[in-house]
């Protein structure tokens, strides 16, 4: 899969969709459920990473600070995200989580001098009204919660989070040995989100064998394959085309919320969902090669 980076990170956008709807199946708390969607992805892991290091060498100690707080991010957006949806509504959380399409390019611009071409800045006022329809905003009843100004804050917040975590993840993975420093990601992940847990979000460290069957589900399609597909083809890609993809996961969760739970999408959503692929297929179509766009020219 690594020789087709736009398929990779596809697959791997669509696997970590079904996080939404486990989570929803799962009903717990946020610091449960992060903490034990990376916990229990780590054996798998470590197992993976104990295979590169055999073939790949292992990774300097100077990445580990990097993979650490991709990590912390990491956590930051699990837990500020999941609080968010209770707070405001799935459909204005995912519309904000997903501002990433905007944050990740201009990071990759301002610190690593990736050019943004003009294509995708025509593209993205499009690409935005496609995340709102998906997300349900411009219809009744999208922003319902307990408490929407709060829960705007947060979405707010984990966006920031998502976006420096696909950030330092990206440029984690340029010189190659993926599988350790996504491990050493969830390892700290997995730190930051029980200390957050028990601090602030809610912890339960028995929370069952429904909650632990559903989170263990989160953990394989999310954590294992999803995530681990997206940090091996993102630093493939050019910076825009990895955040442009990425806006395939909310239309994935709007799918398998259908097919699981029942919901029924409308069809200004369908057609939101439509507006994503349809962006996300001219973004990869050109040079997609975040190397080859200017990684000889970056001094790090």
């Amino acid at each position: 899969m690594t020789r087709y980076p736009v398929w990779s990170m596809s697959i791997g956008a669509l696997s970590v969709s079904a996080s939404a709807v486990l989570l929803d199946l799962a009903r717990t708390s946020p610091g449960t459920a992060s903490f034990y969607r990376c916990a229990l992805a780590l054996p798998a892991l470590l197992a993976l990473s104990a295979a590169e290091r055999r073939c790949a060498g292992v990774i300097p100690r100077q990445r580990y600070g990097l993979a650490m707080s991709a990590g912390a991010l990491f956590a930051g957006d699990m837990l500020l995200w999941t609080q968010a949806i209770g707070e405001v509504g799935a459909g204005l959380s995912t519309v904000l989580v997903n501002v990433q399409v905007v944050m990740v390019p201009l990071l990759a611009w301002a610190v690593d001098r990736e050019p943004v071409p003009h294509r995708f800045l025509c593209w993205l006022p499009v690409l935005l009204v496609g995340v709102v329809c998906t997300g349900g905003l411009l219809e009744q009843g999208a922003t319902v919660g307990s408490d929407p100004l709060r829960g705007t804050v947060h979405a707010v917040l984990a966006a920031v989070c998502y976006s420096g975590f696909l950030y330092l993840l990206r440029r984690g993975g340029r010189t190659g040995q993926v599988r350790q420093v996504y491990t050493a990601v969830v390892a700290s992940a997995t730190v930051v989100s029980l200390a957050a847990g028990l601090l602030w979000y809610g912890f339960d460290p028995a929370p069952g064998w429904r909650v632990l069957g559903w989170l263990l589900a989160v953990a394989a399609c999310s954590q294992v394959v999803g995530w681990l597909l997206v940090a091996t083809a993102s630093p493939r890609l050019a910076g825009h085309v990895g955040a442009v993809l990425l806006l395939l996961t909310p239309g994935g969760a709007v799918a398998l919320g259908a097919v699981v739970l029942g919901e029924r999408p409308t069809p200004l959503q369908l057609a939101g969902w439509g507006v994503i692929l349809a962006g996300a297929y001219a973004m990869s179509r050109g040079d997609t090669s975040g190397d080859a766009r200017g990684g000889s020219r970056r001094r790090r």
